[in-house]
């Protein structure tokens, strides 16, 4: 058997949206700027798939949903232009304040534009994992320029504090982002009801292709162009439209609306009667409580246990997972959140990441559970050997 439990790195295709799309590459192939018949076939498609966007987040068509290449384009999108635009302009505004552990591509893009005067405050996760609202709004200054914080964290599966943080930012006049991408189809999103000015969304992470993802932009808060050199929407992104994909992101959205039940019931059963089970290995424990995560995210550490061992036997009975973040899946460094928290400096080398799907099985977690169990049991029964070896030694 073939399990993929992760889930929060990538997302296999939906296959109504592969359906969607295939014509898109053989039949319907036109360029949509193009004035002949061939780009004039494929445009009803096109706005089709971006009403589903606006359908999805609940937004009106003043607003912009600006299609990028991925979250991390529409990432560097709000960062680098908010800096051009307002900081570059007003230095003496130019602070941002984030989270320490936002992904990798609002880290290092804070970490490059720190190089040219942008002061950035990093407020840390607690002991459970999360966001404090309260510290969030603590770390504004009368300098702040920008707020930028992940609607829900990929490694954990914590929810942060948006709506509360975000209506703090509007009474204080700050501009305020936050990279959805983990919480687009787990959680509901409604920006009718969540006033931010700019939300990170990608196709993959929700039974979408690869290759596509989104930036919303709120009435009267647009932001210099990143990619320049073409007329693309609007003017504001250029870049010939990739039309198979952005038509699977539209559908794969509002799939994925449609799924946020599924997921907080069923889905969310299938998690808990995974964590369970694991958590009646002896010394194990799983960062945040279940009612503020994501309903399929379990960030989980076994004393004694490191996460990478534990991984390659997972792998080789075809369980797939992971210590964390695929963007920095190469580093073998201890897990970002679980240094954070800091509660035992030796959990941060043993995490390990599991994040289901909706079409995840319950026969699948049954065997994962075996599996687990097992190899948990003799890889903390080799550990226990080498630490008795060394110490006679």
């Amino acid at each position: 058997m073939r399990v993929y439990l992760d889930n929060n790195a990538t997302t296999k295709i939906d296959p109504l949206v592969k359906v969607k799309m295939q014509p898109f590459f053989e039949e319907l192939y036109g360029n949509p700027n193009s004035l002949h018949s061939y780009g004039m076939d494929v445009r009803p498609a096109l706005n089709a798939a971006l009403g589903e966007m606006y359908d999805a987040l609940n937004v009106p068509d003043e607003d912009d949903i600006l299609i990028t290449s991925c979250a991390t384009e529409s990432n560097n999108t709000v960062l680098k232009g908010v800096f051009f635009k307002h900081i570059l302009n007003n230095p003496q505004k130019n602070h941002i304040i984030t989270t320490s552990v936002e992904h990798p591509a609002v880290l290092d893009t804070l970490l490059f534009l720190s190089d040219f005067g942008v002061d950035v405050t990093y407020v840390d996760v607690d002991e459970t994992g999360g966001i404090s609202a309260e510290a969030m709004k603590a770390a504004v200054r009368e300098n702040t320029i920008l707020i930028s914080m992940m609607w829900a964290n990929n490694e954990t599966g914590m929810i942060f504090p948006v709506e509360e943080v975000s209506a703090f930012a509007k009474e204080r006049g700050i501009l305020f982002h936050t990279d959805a991408v983990q919480a687009i189809g787990k959680l509901p999103i409604d920006l009718s009801q969540i006033d931010v000015d700019y939300l990170t969304f990608s196709a993959h992470k929700f039974h979408g292709p690869k290759g596509i993802g989104g930036l919303y932009v709120k009435k009267g808060k647009a932001l210099p162009n990143l990619l320049h050199g073409g007329d693309q929407m609007g003017g504001k992104r250029a870049g010939t439209l990739n039309v198979a994909y952005i038509v699977g992101m539209g559908l794969a959205m509002k799939q994925t609306i449609n799924h946020v039940e599924m997921m907080n019931t069923h889905v969310r059963k299938l998690r808990d009667k995974l964590e369970d089970a694991i958590m009646q290995i002896p010394d194990t424990i799983v960062v945040g409580p279940r009612n503020m995560r994501t309903p399929n995210t379990i960030l989980i550490s076994i004393r004694g246990v490191e996460g990478e061992s534990m991984l390659w036997d997972l792998n080789k009975a075809g369980i797939a997972a992971s210590t964390g973040s695929a963007c920095a899946s190469e580093s073998l460094e201890a897990n970002p959140v679980m240094s954070a928290i800091g509660e035992d400096p030796e959990l941060a080398h043993t995490a390990m990441r599991l994040s289901l799907s909706r079409f995840t099985t319950e026969e699948e977690i049954d065997y994962t559970i075996e599996v687990f169990t097992k190899a948990a049991k003799r890889l903390r029964s080799i550990s226990s050997t080498y630490a008795y070896t060394n110490e006679v030694a």
